[in-house]
């Protein structure tokens, strides 16, 4: 079906202004956004998904990839607060094959910054982007997750500092976060290129033997290649993972049920990792909230998994609305991003949650008719 800007446009913003009727308020945000804040958000991973420029003036320069870094980055520079902000505009991502999603689409969505009662907040997200879907009278299929409870488990790992870390930084990345829980474990062996530096570490200079092998070079200096070294080793020395943690971490990345049925098994697995015990409670409190809302919590899909493929800024809550043809992306999604406000709060942060729907999608799915 070819693609409508207008109608895609139209539908987008009539979902805002929607939003603005449950009581939002409209806001603006830049299609041209300083480089530097992503970068430092996503790392350089973010240059194969969005589009760069460099301005003379300015420096690198990103097209917009979503609308939330933007509006954050407004409210923290003196919103007021509580606040609930509505939006329209299009957004720009690379794509990974040819023929398939558009890289420049329109999304409408909703953010909630509020102090208090987190949970309702999380509630009234969702709730309101089912409502408005549920207008369009579509079968979309709803999944929620929520990745706090994987982080707090990570967290509560009886392991190394650093394995922490690089399995947190890697949440986002399923196949390398399995790749080192196997390994961290012990289930998978060390991968042969590590070992053979590993060897020839134990034999030499770090430095000298690494500056040879062409690993961890380029730009860095000698201490920061000695330092990385240093990584290896402790790292080789750590013991794996007790086996009951790690089988529990298993899991938990398995875990995919009816939303009451999911907290259940979570309260049954809490006392063996008792890290998680506050996302959890944090989970039956949503639950709680939704169904106060009128949502049918003892059937609504939760996958512990499910956001890890999404930008890297959730770390609680998350949801997606997909409709029946599973080659096509969710029409809506959101979640929570506590942590990104501290990052573009210099000094100040404030819970925060947030949806958004696909409108050129929306408006394919239901024929020009939100």
């Amino acid at each position: 079906m070819m693609r409508s800007a207008g109608q895609e446009r139209a539908t987008s913003d009539r979902l805002a202004a929607w939003f603005v009727a449950k009581g939002a308020t409209r806001v603006e945000a830049d299609i041209l956004l300083p480089a530097e804040t992503l970068l430092d958000l996503y790392g350089e991973d973010i240059r194969a998904r969005a589009y760069m420029t460099v301005d003379p003036v300015q420096g690198e320069m990103m097209l917009r990839p979503d609308f939330t870094v933007p509006v954050v980055q407004q409210h923290m520079a003196g919103g007021a607060e509580p606040a609930t902000y509505a939006y329209s505009g299009p957004v720009f991502r690379k794509q990974d094959s040819a023929g398939g999603r558009p890289s420049e689409y329109h999304q409408a969505g909703i953010e909630i910054f509020r102090r208090d009662h987190p949970e309702d907040s999380d509630a009234q997200v969702f709730a309101l982007i089912a409502e408005v879907l549920g207008e369009a009278g579509l079968p979309l299929r709803p999944v929620t997750g929520d990745i706090g409870i994987l982080m707090a488990a990570v967290r509560g790992l009886e392991t190394s500092t650093r394995r922490k870390q690089a399995l947190l930084r890697h949440i986002w990345r399923p196949k390398r976060f399995r790749a080192l829980l196997d390994r961290f474990s012990g289930r998978a062996p060390v991968p042969k290129a590590r070992k053979d530096l590993l060897d020839r570490l134990a034999q030499g200079s770090p430095v000298d033997l690494i500056a040879q092998a062409g690993t961890f070079t380029g730009l860095r200096s000698e201490a920061e290649i000695a330092a990385r070294a240093e990584a290896l080793i402790e790292d080789a020395q750590t013991p794996p993972l007790r086996a009951p943690e790690a089988a529990l971490l298993y899991d938990l990345l398995s875990l995919q049920a009816p939303s009451r049925a999911a907290l259940d098994h979570l309260h049954g697995i809490a006392p063996m990792l008792p890290a998680i015990l506050p996302a959890v409670d944090r989970f039956a409190a949503r639950l709680d909230a939704l169904a106060a809302r009128g949502i049918d919590t003892d059937t609504l899909p939760f996958e512990a998994s499910h956001g890890r493929t999404s930008l890297e800024y959730y770390d609680g809550f998350v949801f997606s609305f997909h409709a029946e043809d599973p080659a096509l992306p969710p029409v809506a999604s959101g979640g929570r991003y506590d942590a990104l406000t501290a990052v573009l709060g210099q000094g100040r942060s404030i819970p925060a949650v947030g949806g958004v729907i696909r409108a050129g999608l929306l408006a394919r799915l239901t024929g020009g008719q939100p």
